[in-house]
C-alpha cells in the first residue's frame, strides 16, 4: 500500500511540474502551443524556437516575421534534406498556417531563429517574443528554455514525441 501511494504521489509530481511547462496563446483563429527553446552555449550566435500553430478557422493565415528581446534579429526557418544534406533555409514569404490544420516548429523541421543573441539562452529562463500572423495580427508569447538536450513535447500527455 506505501508503495502505490510513493507511486501515486510521483506521479502526480510530474503531472504537476509537466503541466508547469504547458503554455499555449490564442490570437484569432490561431492556437500557439507552448513556444520553447533550447539552451545555447556561451558563444553561440544562434538560437531556434519551438511551438506549434493550429488553426481552426476557415481560412488560412499566414506566420510573415518574428521578433524576440533576446537577438538582434528574428527569420522564420525551414531545415530539409535537399540531395541528401540537410540544408536550412530562410523562408522569406512566411509559412501558412492551413484552415482546420496545423503546423509543428520542432528541431530539425520549420522553426524561428534568433540571430544575433544578445546573451546566451539559459535552462529555466524565459523571454519575450512577438509573432505576427498577416491575417490574425501580432501576438506576443514567451519561450520557455529547456536544456540543450530537450526534446519536442506531447502536450496531450506531456511526453516527449517519438521521431
Amino acid at each position: 500500500m506505501a508503495l502505490i501511494r510513493t507511486l501515486a504521489l510521483a506521479a502526480g509530481l510530474v503531472l504537476a511540474s509537466g503541466a508547469a511547462f504547458a503554455h499555449d496563446y490564442t490570437v484569432g483563429a490561431l492556437k500557439i502551443d507552448h513556444p520553447w527553446s533550447r539552451a545555447t552555449p556561451k558563444s553561440a550566435p544562434v538560437g531556434a524556437g519551438y511551438m506549434t500553430i493550429t488553426n481552426s478557422g476557415g481560412a488560412p493565415d499566414r506566420l510573415v516575421s518574428a521578433s524576440a528581446d533576446v537577438s538582434a534579429k528574428v527569420e522564420i526557418h525551414e531545415m530539409a534534406v535537399i540531395d541528401g544534406i540537410m540544408k536550412m533555409k530562410p523562408l522569406d514569404q512566411g509559412i501558412v498556417i492551413p484552415a482546420g490544420g496545423s503546423v509543428a516548429f520542432k528541431p530539425g523541421s520549420y522553426h524561428v531563429m534568433f540571430i544575433g543573441l544578445k546573451k546566451p539562452l539559459e535552462a529555466g529562463q524565459t523571454f519575450k517574443g512577438t509573432l505576427a500572423f498577416e491575417k490574425a495580427g501580432k501576438v506576443e508569447v514567451e519561450f520557455q528554455v529547456q536544456d540543450m538536450a530537450a526534446k519536442p513535447m506531447d502536450h496531450s500527455g506531456m511526453k516527449p514525441m517519438g521521431h
